[in-house]
Protein backbone atom coordinates (compact mmCIF):
# COMPACT_ATOMS: atom_id res chain seq x y z
CA UNK A 1 0.00 0.00 0.00
CA UNK A 2 1.35 3.19 -0.55
CA UNK A 3 2.17 5.57 2.47
CA UNK A 4 1.68 9.64 1.58
CA UNK A 5 5.02 9.64 1.75
CA UNK A 6 6.05 7.57 -1.01
CA UNK A 7 3.17 9.26 -2.88
CA UNK A 8 4.43 13.25 -1.88
CA UNK A 9 7.91 11.33 -3.18
CA UNK A 10 6.32 10.23 -6.58
CA UNK A 11 4.61 13.33 -7.12
CA UNK A 12 7.75 15.23 -6.57
CA UNK A 13 9.35 12.96 -9.06
CA UNK A 14 6.88 13.91 -11.34
CA UNK A 15 7.27 17.68 -10.44
CA UNK A 16 11.04 17.36 -11.32
CA UNK A 17 10.18 15.24 -14.46
CA UNK A 18 8.07 18.11 -15.48
CA UNK A 19 10.43 20.51 -15.09
CA UNK A 20 13.15 18.83 -17.00
CA UNK A 21 11.11 18.54 -19.89
CA UNK A 22 10.84 15.00 -20.17
CA UNK A 23 7.50 13.54 -20.81
CA UNK A 24 5.13 12.81 -18.04
CA UNK A 25 3.49 9.43 -17.37
CA UNK A 26 0.19 9.17 -18.72
CA UNK A 27 -1.27 8.53 -15.32
CA UNK A 28 -0.07 8.43 -11.76
CA UNK A 29 1.60 5.24 -10.37
CA UNK A 30 -1.43 3.00 -8.11
CA UNK A 31 -0.42 0.32 -6.89
CA UNK A 32 -4.52 -1.28 -7.11
CA UNK A 33 -4.04 -0.50 -10.56
CA UNK A 34 -1.00 -2.42 -11.28
CA UNK A 35 -2.57 -5.44 -9.08
CA UNK A 36 -5.21 -5.25 -11.45
CA UNK A 37 -3.32 -4.89 -14.58
CA UNK A 38 -1.41 -8.25 -13.49
CA UNK A 39 1.75 -5.89 -13.57
CA UNK A 40 2.13 -7.17 -9.82
CA UNK A 41 3.80 -4.04 -8.74
CA UNK A 42 7.24 -3.44 -7.76
CA UNK A 43 7.06 -4.96 -4.24
CA UNK A 44 6.14 -8.46 -5.77
CA UNK A 45 9.03 -7.77 -8.20
CA UNK A 46 11.15 -7.35 -5.69
CA UNK A 47 10.14 -10.11 -3.11
CA UNK A 48 10.43 -12.54 -6.46
CA UNK A 49 14.20 -11.69 -6.55
CA UNK A 50 15.18 -12.06 -3.44
CA UNK A 51 13.37 -15.48 -3.81
CA UNK A 52 15.56 -16.14 -6.65
CA UNK A 53 18.73 -15.28 -4.71
CA UNK A 54 17.71 -17.41 -1.97
CA UNK A 55 17.34 -20.25 -4.29
CA UNK A 56 20.30 -20.44 -6.21
CA UNK A 57 21.92 -19.98 -2.50
CA UNK A 58 20.12 -23.49 -1.47
CA UNK A 59 20.77 -24.98 -4.67
CA UNK A 60 24.48 -24.19 -4.45
CA UNK A 61 24.81 -25.24 -0.88
CA UNK A 62 23.15 -28.43 -1.42
CA UNK A 63 25.68 -28.77 -4.44
CA UNK A 64 28.32 -28.70 -2.24
CA UNK A 65 27.19 -31.18 0.40
CA UNK A 66 26.18 -33.73 -2.05
CA UNK A 67 29.62 -33.44 -3.81
CA UNK A 68 31.37 -33.43 -0.13
CA UNK A 69 29.09 -36.54 0.79
CA UNK A 70 30.52 -38.32 -2.57
CA UNK A 71 27.28 -38.35 -4.37
CA UNK A 72 28.08 -39.68 -7.77
CA UNK A 73 26.88 -37.70 -10.88
CA UNK A 74 27.86 -34.23 -8.87
CA UNK A 75 30.99 -32.79 -10.20
CA UNK A 76 33.28 -29.93 -8.70
CA UNK A 77 33.10 -27.96 -12.02
CA UNK A 78 29.25 -27.83 -11.48
CA UNK A 79 29.60 -26.88 -7.66
CA UNK A 80 31.48 -24.12 -8.59
CA UNK A 81 29.94 -22.64 -11.13
CA UNK A 82 26.26 -22.82 -9.15
CA UNK A 83 28.45 -21.58 -5.95
CA UNK A 84 29.54 -18.42 -8.33
CA UNK A 85 26.04 -18.33 -9.50
CA UNK A 86 24.59 -18.14 -6.31
CA UNK A 87 27.95 -15.18 -5.36
CA UNK A 88 27.34 -13.05 -8.61
CA UNK A 89 23.33 -12.93 -7.35
CA UNK A 90 23.79 -12.16 -4.32
CA UNK A 91 26.05 -9.04 -5.28
CA UNK A 92 24.13 -7.73 -7.85
CA UNK A 93 20.97 -8.02 -5.07
CA UNK A 94 22.98 -5.80 -2.55
CA UNK A 95 24.09 -3.41 -5.07
CA UNK A 96 20.58 -2.74 -6.22
CA UNK A 97 19.49 -2.51 -2.82
CA UNK A 98 22.28 0.17 -2.58
CA UNK A 99 20.90 2.14 -5.35
CA UNK A 100 17.45 1.90 -3.63
CA UNK A 101 18.45 3.05 -0.61
CA UNK A 102 20.73 6.00 -1.89
CA UNK A 103 17.47 7.14 -4.00
CA UNK A 104 15.22 6.58 -1.59
CA UNK A 105 17.36 9.04 0.79
CA UNK A 106 18.17 11.21 -2.23
CA UNK A 107 14.29 11.69 -1.99
CA UNK A 108 13.62 11.55 1.63
CA UNK A 109 16.58 14.73 1.74
CA UNK A 110 14.49 16.96 -0.90
CA UNK A 111 11.14 16.88 0.80
CA UNK A 112 12.72 18.68 4.10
Amino acid sequence: MATPAMQSALAQMTSLTQQAGATPVARPLDEAALVADGGGGFADALKSSIQRINQLKHEADAGAMAFQSGVPGVELNDVMVDMQKASLAFQMGQQVRDRLVGAYREVMNMQV
